[in-house]
């Protein structure tokens, strides 16, 4: 049989897995996988084909692939029919859960806000007390200073549960990492510390190829700066210039990205919030992906620009929007002048859906109607492509097609701040005109040096930076797919080291980030006004520096506190 006779071509053990589980789901009503196809993944060649319900798993020895599908008559198929293969990247999901379960999540939230307002009632008789802020009585008939939901919020809903958010460590956030164990009287509203350390696994942190350490030689090489070159410059670029190594640093930035030229800055934040106001004005127009971080939105709000949403990931809403602008021009102009530019703004992984976005088709459009790409590769950069090198690399498209590519330190590098790079034309306008060259300090000595070393190791110069990227790959791979056969609701791409695991009800998040806790697990939770009301999730970040064994026990302790919390909800998803 040739692999071009069947409908369906699957590689690798990943891929042979969920098809099986899929497959047996919906013929047989069971998703678990007979003893034969288990074995079958660790046979060598004494024997090559095995038939399950007319289904054939073929193994290709020249690539020791496997290849699963129904055979075909003789007629091959295309590279769309085929469901995965080396070159194909994992696709994005989202599963969608039942109707009557968004139903009692909206009814957690109503019970949530009704225990609040019954808190405001008490307080208000003078039975109950509270630490909050208030205004100066003799300024009751001015105009509020803070929203009064916002208020109501923050007081009776997010302080009493403060105690899984904001928690002191007192080590490197490596893979294992030390939290600060504190105490509270007063419903969160002040800790004190016990003085009892507790040692946990780090799935919370984005030190996605574990460059974050105290030792090694990019802590030794900051160390070292230290000593020759001081703390901090102490002023900004413009004023006080800038220590030569931040642009030793710049060029290597640059090189690693294949770009003409980059720059960097002391804050990611800031990066993008306060130089994309440099890139457009009020005759432009920004379109901005529903998903984009803070970050990306304060900056499309500072720069007083027209600003228009797509749907996440979804081209025909882009392309839409792109075509009605050109038709148009600008509405709010009373003679409907046309756009001086267009600049769609995407990130490579989204950092709380953990997806990857679809870069060929959005340089495709972009292209088409002739607007300019700004990337965000804050998640992205070191934790996608073969050599690291991020959204890019990993769908193989020329860098020169990305008008402005954005990215941190923080992440991948164990360091702090942020770059942009691009043409040569593009970075001297920035230099001129980024309030951060004229306002921001320029980067610290051991910044510059643990962000140079460590890319220096991600591009080979100076050590195995290769071991790492493929580490993350597999540690990513092997916890999702675990995580998905225990029963959990992941979203994003199965590429991407960000693991969103929906938790959906609010109350059920809290007692997740209080439990994990309990069994040494230091893991990140989020809710409304984060995400939506009904999507609720822990946010877990896999690193190269985990060993097989900490994934292990976090699934371990994950699927026990699933099963004790009914946190599975695979059983409730309609597609």
């Amino acid at each position: 049989m040739r692999y071009e006779d069947m409908d369906l071509v699957l590689y690798g053990v990943d891929s042979m897995f969920n098809f099986v589980e899929k497959y047996l789901e919906n013929r047989l009503g069971s998703k678990e996988i007979p003893e034969a196809v288990i074995k079958y993944v660790d046979l060598e060649e004494d024997r090559n084909i095995l038939t399950l319900k007319n289904i054939k798993f073929e193994k290709n020895d020249a690539n020791n692939n496997i290849a699963i599908g129904k055979q075909k008559n003789n007629k091959s198929i295309s590279n769309k029919e085929a469901i995965s293969s080396p070159d194909q990247k994992s696709l994005n999901e989202f599963p969608q859960i039942a109707w009557w379960i968004v139903v009692w999540i909206y009814l957690a939230w109503a019970l949530l806000n009704l225990k609040g307002y019954f808190k405001v009632a008490m307080h208000k008789l003078g039975i109950m007390k509270h630490s909050a802020n208030e205004e100066y009585f003799k300024q009751k008939d001015f105009v509020p200073l803070y929203s009064s939901f916002e208020s109501f919020y923050t007081r009776f809903l997010y302080m009493c549960r403060r105690d899984v958010f904001e928690r002191p460590i007192c080590s490197s956030p490596s893979a294992k990492t030390t939290i600060l164990e504190r105490m509270t009287k007063d419903n969160g509203w002040t800790f004190q510390f016990t003085g009892r350390k507790i040692d946990v696994i780090n799935v919370g942190s984005y030190n996605y190829l574990g460059f974050a350490e105290n030792h090694g030689p990019c802590a030794q090489a900051a160390a070292n700066a230290i000593e020759t070159q001081g703390i901090a410059p102490c002023s900004s670029s413009l004023e006080g210039g800038q220590y030569h190594t931040q642009k030793e640093l710049e060029n290597l930035v640059a090189e690693f990205l294949c770009v003409d030229a980059a720059i960097c800055f002391s804050m990611g934040f800031a990066t993008n919030s306060w130089n994309i106001l440099c890139l457009v004005d009020k005759d432009c127009l920004i379109v901005s992906d529903e998903k984009n971080h803070a970050s990306l939105i304060l900056g499309c709000r500072l720069s007083k620009c027209p600003i228009k949403v797509f749907k996440h990931n979804d081209m025909k809403d882009l392309e839409k929007i792109l075509r009605e602008a050109i038709l148009y021009g600008n509405r709010k102009d009373k003679k409907y002048r046309p756009y001086k530019k267009i600049l769609i703004v995407v990130e490579g992984i989204y950092s709380m859906e953990g997806s990857i976005c679809p870069l060929p088709e959005i340089i495709a459009l972009k292209k088409k109607y002739n607007c300019y790409l700004y990337l965000d590769e804050a998640h992205s950069i070191g934790a996608l492509g073969k050599n690291g090198r991020g959204v890019v690399e990993y769908w193989s498209c020329n860098p020169k097609d990305v008008d402005i590519m954005m990215g941190t330190f923080t992440k991948s590098f164990g360091g702090v701040g942020g770059y942009i790079s691009g043409s040569k034309t593009l970075i001297a306008h920035l230099r001129k005109r980024s309030p951060l060259v004229r306002y921001s300090q320029s980067l610290t000595p051991a910044t510059i040096q643990q962000v140079y070393q460590s890319m220096r190791i991600i591009m080979g110069k100076d050590g195995n930076g290769q071991k790492r990227i493929c580490q993350l790959a597999e540690n990513v791979r092997y916890f999702r797919r675990k995580m998905k056969k225990m029963g959990f609701v992941l979203y994003g791409s199965d590429d991407s080291p960000v693991v969103p695991m929906l938790i959906y009800f609010p109350e059920h998040l809290i007692n997740w980030g209080r439990e994990t806790l309990k069994h040494k697990i230091g893991c990140v939770v989020v809710s409304y006004p984060a995400t939506s009301m009904i999507e609720a999730r822990a946010r877990i970040c896999i690193s190269a520096a985990h060993t097989k064994e900490m994934l292990d026990t976090v699934l371990q302790e994950f699927s026990q506190i699933g099963d004790e919390m009914g946190l599975k909800f695979s059983y409730a998803v309609v597609n």
